[in-house]
């Protein structure tokens, strides 16, 4: 079963890890110390960590407690990209960890983007060590078609969705709306669209206390990982960070 305690106990890769911090909480300092025999490096500047990230001058970022609304569209421009696609890896407690996709309000409306999800977070799973069976979910159980028109064609997608990606190599079915068993029989569970990925994570997260690690960018080659500034341990995320650069 992949844990948190799993990735900490890891080897981790010999790579430069750089870190936002926007608070005087001390979270982030605390963090970085606790990871020592790596180098990670503390930015206040968020250009400069950005620009060192798009540069090549550090492997990986965190944004660290700094602020959203400043440092994500800089990460954006430099890195060249229309907007971040992120998924989070989540874990509850006494359960192995999983990826949810899209957690974005703007993401995830079409197929194409469901599915370049999917595949991405399998892509970031296995990078990590965990397993890649993705859990494709829909607004309804299957005898739920003919009930409500959305309900009929959210069934669809994620049918179509799951076929598609068994049919690339990928190991997927159709979870219908049962996100209590997608939990425990998938690794990467697939949101029907960004805005019910976004209630699924603040419930789980902020209501639940599942345990968030960070949210990697997937349509970027650089490695990105987004964090909340109410975290108060970053060291899981600095780990999933140096683990997310290795091919």
């Amino acid at each position: 079963m992949f844990t948190t305690e799993t990735l900490l106990s890891s080897n981790l890769p010999d790579v430069v890890v750089g870190i936002g911090r926007g608070t005087d909480s001390g979270n982030v300092e605390r963090s970085v110390l606790a990871t020592r025999g790596h180098d990670v490096r503390i930015y206040d500047d968020p250009e400069e960590l950005a620009g060192d990230l798009a540069s090549g001058a550090i492997d990986a970022a965190i944004r660290g407690d700094m602020s959203s609304s400043v440092l994500l569209p800089i990460v954006k421009k430099k890195l060249g990209l229309k907007a971040l696609e992120r998924v989070v890896f989540m874990e509850p407690p006494s359960q192995k960890m999983f990826i949810l996709a899209p957690v974005g309000i703007d993401e995830g409306w079409s197929n194409d983007q469901r599915f370049k999800l999917a595949v991405g977070s399998a892509k970031l799973a296995k990078r990590v060590g965990m397993g890649s069976k993705i859990a494709v979910m829909s607004g309804g159980r299957c005898e739920d078609v003919g009930r409500c028109k959305v309900v009929d064609k959210s069934i669809e997608s994620a049918r179509t969705i799951a076929k598609r990606l068994c049919e690339a190599g990928y190991e997927a079915y159709h979870s219908q709306i049962l996100i209590e068993d997608a939990v425990r029989d998938a690794d990467i569970i697939i949101a029907p669209e960004g805005i019910t990925g976004n209630i699924i994570f603040r419930s789980l997260h902020f209501i639940g206390g599942v345990h968030a690690l960070g949210a990697p960018v997937v349509n970027s080659g650089k490695v990105f990982i987004d964090t909340s500034r109410v975290k108060v341990d970053y060291r899981d995320s600095i780990a999933l960070a140096m683990r997310l650069t290795e091919e």
